[in-house]
């Protein structure tokens, strides 16, 4: 059976079994205008799905129904005993007929037209004894000329006017039983209130919690019974949260389900002709998410309409077809879920953009005259920006894409534009897949505790303190060439704010920072804590009203020792530090510290017992391999590495030896290993993933950052030349020749270097 058939059986089954009690409080008491409008509504809509549905005989019996409900709604009439035995011989007629499309699919033999003929006439005395044709204005529709998105926007609204939200959870034997008026479908299926599966997610928080205390208990590791059981309870409560969790989980396509009457009737007003696509609509995400989403997608949906496809005409002139195409697409990615909103409009011009932010004040032309394209998309969700000439129905207040960022932030998400100038925009929003129950850092500052979310987790560091400089009053650490401001968390902890928070605690400093590398929506910084301890699941808990206000923390769990957590906000610390004000001028100075080419280089013996380098860019991986694995194939020698066969070159036998006896460069690596420095040479296909191989360099000692200024030229080949680091002569492979003279198939290609 068709799914939307299933659906609607259930749906309607559920309404029937409301109506009989409806109808029996209705003779009690007849006024209740309230209750007279639901029951319409739920007529109404099965009259109208049905009609989609091409049920004829089911459309025609409640059509005649809903004439009836349509003169008591509007107080032409009242209820009288004679029309309520009616109005219940007609829920019976639905049911019955439900009962026989469950079955056969199709609406059964019985006539219902003499009972059809009775509701007309209790309607309308007046009228004929014969079923009445329904008229123009009141016919439904068929299931030709209906379009489904009407069906949908109607049976949407019939769902907000319930009383209370519900979710439909089926049972495993869903679809065992048939027949008997709907005993399968109606069986198989339970109404759960939304409230209750909340309570039950709290629940199984709470035991996930117990669980993680318990696992770290002591007896755990030294009874062995003992610890029999804890991995027997840790089993059963991951699988329990995971059942849990599904019960949470809706399919997107509920959340996009109105979009196409949006797209259809904006489109039509705005004089543009736009076709919706959708893509992923079975994607499954938390309902609460869901309920945050629902805004911010009407939003971007007619922001596309209004400023990004053109009119038809527009399109013909630049060589597009007349009609636009919108296209939503959701998906699963790295326990996230990103939906994107691609339109193949005009774009986003940011020469455009730049200026009509200086005319509304929101940048200098000194900014705007530094500010990269990227940048200047991205002004598009400042607040109260506009690119309307003047203010509409549907927009030019520019409080549109503002508040589609701020409630994505609100749920952890993030939101990113691409922008093709004359091709097209994609707008991409990435949440988590749940905001209950989420994987975590754990780390402390000042002797506390905090939680981090992995989703804004990009890497962890240790640095050395006299690595860090500083570009207007800003500490920032060069991390492969990108600088990144840095945040004390424990002078954020203490209330203080930029530039004390960013400023280097007074005491005396650590030998070693540790450092994460955070993703606040288009731009990271790195925090420094004390300690980085564990990462477990949390159970995310909100904080109560009285904390709302502090923008630093998302909330609060428990630990698995037992200890209370504080789950820091990323966006509300850059905020509190006054990261984005600074921005700019940290940018702007960006490029004249990076003048200085200081890159990240591996420092490894070489040997005639000298040190030698390699640009860190130019490195893949570093590798111990035995020897005991190594093959030879023709000349050469290989080895297998991550199921790929991986060519080994010996840089030093390529490199013309200085000294008579030399050392062993090997000294200090574990005897029968070779350390190995991977390098991937680049396709020219850059969609392609280039080849690997492997180089044989001796002890691995260091990774520096230096100035690339040459003291000397190379005095061999295969040198780039000679520089001083750490107070000691240094040379620099040239690792293109290398691998050049070991493989020269591999030197028609055009970038060798990673």
């Amino acid at each position: 059976m068709d799914d939307m058939v299933k659906d609607f059986l259930i749906e309607t089954y559920d309404n029937l079994e409301k109506l009989d009690q409806d109808f029996i409080v209705l003779e009690q008491h007849p006024d209740d205008k309230e209750r007279l409008s639901s029951i319409f509504r739920t007529i109404h809509t099965i009259k109208g799905v049905s009609g989609f549905l091409d049920l004829t005989k089911l459309m025609a019996l409640a059509h005649a129904g809903e004439n009836l409900l349509s003169k008591l709604r509007d107080g032409v009439m009242k209820l009288d005993e004679d029309r309520a035995n009616a109005l219940l011989k007609l829920v019976d007629g639905i049911r019955q007929i439900l009962g026989s499309v469950e079955t056969g699919s199709t609406e059964g033999t019985v006539d219902y037209t003499e009972l059809a003929a009775h509701l007309n006439r209790l309607a309308d005395p007046a009228a004929a004894p014969a079923v009445a044709a329904p008229t123009a204005e009141s016919k439904p529709t068929s299931a030709v000329e209906r379009k489904p998105e009407a069906v949908v926007a109607e049976a949407a609204a019939s769902a907000a006017s319930a009383p209370k939200t519900e979710v439909v959870a089926k049972t495993p034997e869903a679809g065992a039983k048939a027949g008997g008026e709907g005993a399968g479908l109606a069986d198989a299926s339970i109404r759960v209130d939304v409230e209750v599966l909340d309570r039950l997610m709290n629940l199984v928080g709470e035991l996930v919690l117990t669980r993680n205390r318990l696992m770290l208990h002591p007896a755990v590791g030294s009874d062995t019974g003992f610890q029999g059981l804890a991995q027997s309870l840790n089993h059963l409560t991951s699988e329990l949260q995971e059942g849990v969790m599904k019960t949470r989980m809706q399919p997107i396509g509920t959340l996009w389900a109105k979009l196409p009457r949006v797209v259809r009737d904006l489109s039509k007003l705005v004089g543009k002709t736009i076709r919706l696509e959708m893509e992923g609509q079975d994607t499954e995400l938390d309902r609460t998410l869901i309920d945050a989403l629902k805004d911010p997608m009407t939003h971007i949906v007619r922001n596309s309409i209004d400023h990004g496809v053109e009119t038809p005409e527009g399109r013909i002139a630049s060589g597009k077809p007349p009609e636009g195409v919108l296209t939503l697409r959701a998906c699963h990615r790295s326990g996230n879920v990103v939906i994107t909103v691609d339109d193949d409009g005009r774009g986003i011009d940011p020469v455009k953009i730049k200026a009509k932010a200086v005319e509304k004040g929101l940048i200098t032309p000194a900014q705007a005259a530094q500010m990269s394209a990227a940048d200047a998309v991205n002004l598009v969700f400042a607040a109260g920006f506009s690119t309307a000439e003047k203010v509409s129905n549907i927009s030019g207040r520019g409080v549109g894409m503002d508040v589609v960022k701020t409630n994505i932030e609100r749920i952890g998400g993030r939101v990113d534009l691409v922008s093709r100038l004359g091709v097209g925009l994609t707008l991409t929003v990435t949440i988590p897949l749940t905001l209950a129950i989420v994987p975590a850092l754990v780390l402390s500052s000042g002797g506390t505790h905090f939680a981090i979310p992995q989703t804004a987790l990009v890497e962890l560091v240790r640095i050395k303190p006299e690595v860090i400089e500083t570009v207007f009053d800003v500490p920032v650490y060069r991390l492969r060439g990108q600088i990144l401001p840095l945040v004390y968390l424990n002078k954020i902890m203490q209330g203080e704010t930029a530039p004390a928070a960013i400023a280097a605690p007074a005491v005396s400093a650590p030998t070693a920072l540790s450092v994460l590398i955070l993703q606040a929506n288009d731009s990271r910084y790195g925090l420094v804590v004390d300690a980085i301890h564990n990462t477990e699941e949390i159970v995310v808990k909100p904080l109560s009203k009285h904390f709302s206000e502090l923008p630093a923390y998302a909330g609060a769990t428990i630990l698995g020792d037992g200890r209370l957590a504080l789950i820091l906000d990323v966006i509300g610390i850059a905020r509190l530090a006054r990261l984005g004000q600074r921005a700019g001028a940290v940018d702007a100075k960006a490029d004249q510290v990076l003048a200085t080419d200081r890159v990240p280089l591996l420092i490894f013996v070489s040997p005639d017992d000298g040190r030698m380098a390699i640009r860190l860019d130019q490195v893949t991986r570093l590798e111990e391999l035995p020897t005991s694995g190594i093959e030879r194939i023709g000349t050469g020698e290989t080895i297998q590495y991550r199921g790929t066969i991986l060519p080994l070159v010996r840089v030093f036998a390529l490199l013309a030896e200085r000294r008579n006896e030399p050392r062993n460069p090997e000294s200090g690596v574990p005897e029968g290993m070779l350390q190995v420095v991977v390098h991937t040479v680049r396709s020219a296909d850059a969609s392609a993933e280039g080849q690997r191989v492997g180089l044989v360099v001796g002890r691995i000692l260091d990774t520096v950052e230096e100035s690339l200024a040459m003291n000397k030229a190379g005095s061999r080949a295969g040198i780039t030349g000679c520089l001083v680091i750490q107070g000691k002569v240094t040379e620099l492979l040239d690792v293109d020749w290398v691998v050049r003279q070991a493989h020269p198939e591999l030197s028609a290609q055009p970038e060798l270097s990673a």
